[in-house]
């Protein structure tokens, strides 16, 4: 299974993603934000990014444009409760493989991080 780090700045939420993911049979790693999330993907390697886009210190838009750049071949997954954001996300198709809305079931949150992998698989 995969090693998935959670940017996510509701504990609640990073915890309910973590725990559906884990019950999948990932490891995960949460952090608070996206400046957490540099210095986890500096210590450890992940095999998808799974981040919300609103958030302190660093946005989950800034923090996929960075982690892109450096790891031009991780998944990037995005959650966001704002339909704005939404739209933002979209504008980097190029490099994010989804995003998806809050509120979501535990079953679409897996389906899609499992289906995002399945993708990855194939191509390499």
């Amino acid at each position: 299974m995969a090693h998935i780090l959670i940017a996510e700045d509701e504990m609640a939420v990073r915890l309910f993603v973590s725990r559906a993911l884990e019950h999948r049979g990932h490891s995960t790693v949460g952090v608070e934000d996206g400046g957490a999330a540099i210095t986890a993907m500096s210590a450890e390697n992940f095999d998808l990014l799974l981040t919300d886009i609103v958030m302190p210190v660093m946005d989950g838009i800034a923090l996929a444009l960075k982690v892109s750049s450096e790891h031009p071949e991780m998944p990037i997954l995005m959650m966001t409760g704002y339909s704005h954001e939404r739209q933002r996300a979209h504008n980097l198709e190029c490099l994010i493989n989804d995003v998806i809305s809050k509120p979501f079931s535990l079953d679409e949150l897996c389906d899609t991080v499992d289906d995002i992998l399945k993708s990855r698989k194939k191509l390499n």
